[in-house]
């Protein structure tokens, strides 16, 4: 709720989330659209899960966010990294 007033998302917002009874209350969608994976595939989210453990582990927990503005351009640093130069495992 608090980030709901304090943001005041446009309309048509998508929220994507697990199954947990607080993400399906209608209580808490404020008319935002709900995105949910399959009960039981906990791999729906393992590519973001991915990321942003990533982006923790390798990054915001290692520099330091002294403001919001800071952590935004440090996070699409991140993602530029993470997507063109981070290694990856050839398999």
């Amino acid at each position: 709720m608090m980030a709901y007033n304090l943001r005041q998302p446009p309309k048509g917002l998508v929220f994507h989330s697990d199954r947990d009874s607080q993400y399906t209350r209608k209580r808490y969608r404020y008319g935002i659209r709900a995105s949910m994976g399959d009960v039981g595939a906990c791999w729906d989210n393992a590519v973001v899960e991915r990321f942003f453990g990533s982006l923790k582990h390798d990054w915001i927990f290692k520099i330091a966010q002294p403001t919001c503005e800071h952590m935004k351009k440090d996070v699409a640093a991140y993602m530029k990294y993470y997507n063109l130069v981070r290694p990856y495992c050839e398999w």
